[in-house]
């Protein structure tokens, strides 16, 4: 006779959304990878052509505190990400978004449409 037991959830570790390229670290790490992540981001802002330069992305403040005094985790992440979404810039021939480095790559090969 096999025993009913309910199967065990593993519960993911709490992760932070980083602000500058959208990716998650834990609440550990992010804060040894902003700082560098925005170094990054100013090496390849700098090699990029003057139009497509961006100004520094700066860092979402959340004052949502819960109940118990800790941040709201959601909020922050959900403003997290949309400042990294707003560093992406449109192509003027498709509209698909990209990062301003990937940008000039699909540019390359991006043509309008030709109507027949």
């Amino acid at each position: 006779m096999e025993s009913a037991t309910k199967p065990t959830m593993i519960r993911r570790p709490p992760t932070i959304v980083c602000y500058i390229c959208g990716r998650e670290y834990g609440t550990k790490s992010i804060a040894i990878h902003e700082p560098q992540c925005l170094k990054k981001w100013h090496n390849e802002n700098n090699l990029l052509p003057k139009e497509l330069r961006r100004p520094e992305p700066k860092k979402p403040e959340v004052r949502t505190i819960t109940a118990k005094g800790f941040y709201d985790l959601d909020a922050l992440n959900e403003a997290a990400w949309t400042s990294a979404q707003s560093t992406l810039v449109p192509c003027a021939v498709c509209g698909r978004t990209f990062l301003p480095d990937r940008l000039i790559v699909h540019q390359r090969s991006c043509k309008p449409k030709v109507a027949k």
